[in-house]
């Protein structure tokens, strides 16, 4: 298992693969695991800076594609969530999401807050494509200043 692991990384690291590793980690960071995404499209785009608008653009799809996920997981998960809708957090929450409506997916870049937050844009059962839209709009924004001010930061870090 180690070596098949092992070989997948190291394919995936190949230049030819390198927008398909930026989707695969920026959808699997989207998602309820702990992964962040940043430090592949900033490698990337430190390797081959002529690569930094295909590396924000298909970052930004892969963790938009992974926070509809996330909204598919919350709009099913009724079951599981009913049992803390007692909560004075939950209650506060539940009304602060609801007066934002699918604006609030524009938080999604959020580390920590931001994967559950589109889960539960879901289970409000938040229209689809707004939340999607705006989820993008966030991730996008996120993916564009961090990658710029690290680049701009640590100039003389491999490539340019």
């Amino acid at each position: 298992m180690e070596a098949w692991i092992q070989h997948l990384i190291e394919l995936l690291a190949l230049p030819q693969f390198a927008l398909s590793t930026v989707f695969v980690v920026s959808f699997i960071s989207a998602t309820l695991l702990p992964l962040g995404s940043e430090p592949a499209v900033f490698g990337l785009v430190k390797l081959n800076p002529a690569m930094f608008w295909p590396a924000v653009l298909v970052a930004t799809v892969g963790n938009t594609l992974g926070g509809a996920l996330d909204w598919w997981m919350g709009w099913g998960a009724h079951k599981i969530v009913d049992k803390y809708k007692h909560s004075s957090h939950h209650n506060r929450a539940v009304r602060w999401l609801e007066k934002l409506g699918p604006k609030a997916c524009l938080l999604a870049w959020l580390p920590g807050i931001g994967d559950p937050l589109c889960a539960v844009a879901g289970w409000l059962k938040f229209p689809f494509w707004p939340c999607v839209a705006y989820m993008a709009i966030g991730k996008f924004l996120r993916y564009l200043l961090i990658t710029g001010s690290l680049i701009w930061a640590f100039p003389g870090i491999i490539g340019a």
